[in-house]
């Protein structure tokens, strides 16, 4: 365990040298020195390197912050679909969520979202263990429109869709975050009521949609 401003300072790192693709990010710029307490630590830790007054990050180092990257945004994706948070607040309070989202509990709440792979301000969220399963072996919050079952309803959350053409088709059909929906059937195609209308869609888009299920 580290200090929750060292797990901060690596999530900046992360985004700015893995993400940004810079080659190093200075103290200046993160108004540390080297003697501050954090950066201390994680050299001493062999997280980062300090050379001429630049951090980078370290073999050892990378996983560490893409890690810290992953809970951040895990915990806005959670506050956002489930606590209904909004605005501002998100990003402070995943800061401080972030900490306690330690290696396993990441795991069951990405589980429980449905393995989003954006935040929702749109960032990549890093792939964990659980995101390579198939399927979704726990309880679900959140859930993609294709592992819903015939029957089960609740409200869209937010949509994955891989190119603005999918976005398109999946809006002009009237799906948008906060509609509510209802799974008809699952076969041969996702025949699903939003409102007083029916629409059908293939598996590659219904994997795109994901519901917070009411019911």
């Amino acid at each position: 365990m580290i200090m929750h401003k060292s797990e901060e300072i690596l999530e900046g790192l992360y985004i700015n040298i893995v993400e940004n693709k810079k080659k190093a990010v200075s103290l200046l710029e993160l108004k540390l020195t080297e003697e501050s307490a954090e950066v201390k630590e994680l050299v001493k830790k062999e997280l980062v390197t300090l050379k001429t007054g630049n951090l980078k990050l370290t073999k050892e180092g990378e996983p560490e912050a893409r890690d810290v990257v992953r809970r951040h945004r895990l915990a806005e994706r959670l506050l956002t679909d489930v606590f209904d948070m909004k605005g501002l607040c998100v990003h402070e309070s995943a800061c401080e969520f972030e900490h306690i989202l330690h290696r396993g509990i990441d795991e069951q709440i990405c589980r429980l979202l449905g393995h989003p792979r954006t935040c929702p301000h749109g960032s990549k969220i890093p792939e964990g263990k659980c995101c390579k399963e198939k399927g979704i072996k726990d309880t679900r919050v959140i859930s993609p429109l294709s592992l819903l079952k015939p029957g089960e309803k609740g409200k869209i959350s937010y949509i994955q869709a891989d190119d603005q053409a999918k976005l398109q088709t999946i809006m002009a059909m009237g799906v948008l975050p906060g509609m509510e929906l209802s799974l008809l059937s699952n076969f041969p195609s996702y025949l699903f009521k939003l409102g007083n209308s029916q629409f059908a869609v293939d598996e590659t888009i219904a994997r795109q949609v994901f519901v917070r299920i009411t019911k």
